[in-house]
């Protein structure tokens, strides 16, 4: 796990309780909006620091 997925893990948490909130997201779809969400910020923070997300990601899911 990157140390930085902690952060990324409460953001998604965060972005997703408000949309459920909101209505746009219901609690039966959570696992796929938040697993979307949650990729959706840690390549967008991987990419603003000059990281390599494509090698990021080949790690992550191959451990």
């Amino acid at each position: 796990m990157h140390p930085d997925d902690e952060k990324f893990l409460k953001m998604a948490k965060e972005i997703v309780v408000k949309f459920i909130e909101l209505g746009r997201i219901s609690p039966s779809n959570f696992e796929t909006h938040f697993h979307e969400i949650f990729w959706a910020i840690k390549k967008t923070a991987m990419s603003t620091q000059g990281v390599d997300v494509e090698k990021i990601l080949k790690e992550d899911q191959s451990g």
